[in-house]
């Protein structure tokens, strides 16, 4: 049986997070989503692939799961757990983010990069776990990611100061040092990525390593 397309405007902003040659996917996806608490799609406008989308800033939809998940094809699972990894619940979010995390489909980037300028450390470190060839030159995931953040450079830098400030309010005392925070990490390998793809040395938006006595970094 087919599935009713949703046609709500607040439908169509969660169509529009989207690449439109899977806007039938996504409004398959729709209407297993429960109604939504309270409205608030967004949006966080950029670009994949040279066409631009425009990612919700928080989702306030219970979870479906059991057999309405299961009933949706592999495409359409993964557009769901995008969906849910912009979820208002940190513990849905790096849920879903630990499935879709490990894709190489260019539509999945930016929620990932998404989550990686938001506050909860656990999801941080999720990247950083997902993403383990994110560091490796020639990757397919170095090349996704760093195609993704040269096309889109004003907000990376967003995304880089957004990281520091979050660091600084609430994770310094546990990381001293930005670079030794998992935010500060990925970062470094983003604008890394970046750097190979553009084939010059990305901006910076974080604070520099300390330089050790003898000129070493520290």
């Amino acid at each position: 049986m087919q599935r009713p397309q949703a046609s709500s405007a607040p439908s169509e902003a969660l169509v529009a997070a989207f690449p439109a040659r899977l806007a039938e996917d996504v409004r398959a996806v729709l209407p297993i989503m429960p109604d939504a608490r309270v409205l608030r799609a967004g949006p966080l406008p950029v670009e994949v692939e040279g066409v631009r989308i425009a990612l919700p800033s928080r989702i306030h939809h219970d979870e479906p799961g059991g057999e309405p998940e299961r009933s949706l094809t592999g495409t359409q699972q993964v557009i769901l757990h995008c969906l849910y990894s912009r979820h208002h619940d940190g513990r849905v979010r790096q849920r879903r983010l630990g499935v879709i995390v490990g894709s190489s489909e260019p539509w999945v980037v930016p929620f990932v990069v998404q989550l990686a300028g938001e506050y909860v450390v656990e999801i941080l470190e999720t990247i950083l776990h997902g993403l383990t060839d994110l560091g490796v030159p020639g990757s397919c995931r170095r090349k996704l990611y760093g195609e993704f953040v040269a096309r889109n450079p004003s907000y990376f830098a967003r995304t880089e100061r957004r990281m520091v400030s979050y660091w600084s309010c609430h994770h310094r005392r546990q990381f001293p040092e930005f670079g030794t925070y998992p935010g500060g990490i990925l970062a470094e390998a983003l604008r890394s990525a970046a750097s190979e793809q553009a084939g010059m040395p990305w901006p910076r938006q974080t604070p520099r390593p300390r330089t050790a006595p003898g000129g070493r970094r520290s």
